[in-house]
């Protein structure tokens, strides 16, 4: 629900990528060795890494790794493998497509670093130390609150712990905006009315939200939303890390 288009995009690519890359394989397996393959098909985890986020490389590792299998290993178009070697072959293809989700999407996150001033880079330094000597996550979300409210120029920003209530308009983590399945244009229109939500989660684990209250007429850049987020996964990263959190 909400997800960018270049994220939808590069799903598909996930699903359809690697089984059109093993088919045209599967053509010259005879004159391939093991692990060329496997090579070209991490390249395809790669691509689609880099252009959408680490759900889309995941699922184009294990997409990667069953087509190489059905494909590539003998016995062919089964989901059988009969050599020691292309298993240990599948199962690091998937495994290093894995990783390369997680790094492709860590990289995307941090083109944030390259365009914030020295300002943001403390704010998110800052936080990154308290989330690792913070003796309880609280004092982490209550830094990322007030910082919300200094880098989105708002006029007051809580924290709701607990499950989702409502559908209100929701901050995204590239740093749009959506309002119930439409994408709403911030750099055109401000804010949308009412409160913007901001999840804070970590390893898929959903752990609460800032709730944004914007000053009429603010115009928060790309920059600032996507410094937002950054922060708010800190905060996410603090209560994951305490355990299981309760409404409150």
């Amino acid at each position: 629900m909400g997800f960018p288009l270049r994220d939808r995009i590069a799903l598909a690519a996930a699903l359809i990528g690697p089984l059109l890359a093993a088919l045209m394989l599967s053509l010259f397996r005879t004159s391939l060795s093991g692990t060329d393959p496997a090579l070209v098909l991490v390249v395809v985890v790669v691509a689609v890494s880099a252009i959408g986020n680490r759900w889309a490389g995941a699922v184009a590792a294990l997409s990667s790794a069953a087509w190489f299998d059905f494909f590539l290993t003998p016995p062919y178009q089964r989901f059988s493998i009969a050599s020691t070697d292309n298993v240990e072959t599948t199962v690091l293809l998937l495994a290093v497509g894995l990783a390369v989700s997680q790094l492709a999407a860590r990289a995307r996150r941090l083109r944030v670093i390259t365009v914030t001033d020295a300002g943001h880079l403390a704010r998110i330094h800052d936080t990154a130390l308290l989330v690792q000597s913070a003796t309880s996550p609280d004092l982490v979300v209550e830094q990322v609150r007030r910082q919300l409210v200094d880098v989105l120029r708002l006029q007051g920003c809580r924290f709701e712990y607990g499950s989702l209530l409502g559908q209100p308009p929701r901050l995204e983590q590239d740093g749009s905006v959506v309002v119930g399945h439409r994408r709403w244009d911030v750099d055109r229109d401000g804010w949308p009315e009412g409160e913007t939500e901001l999840r804070a989660s970590a390893s898929g684990h959903y752990s609460g939200r800032f709730m944004l209250r914007p000053l009429p007429g603010t115009v928060p850049s790309l920059q600032a939303r996507l410094v937002a987020v950054t922060l708010a996964d800190h905060a996410g990263a603090a209560l994951d890390t305490a355990g299981p959190v309760l409404d409150r």
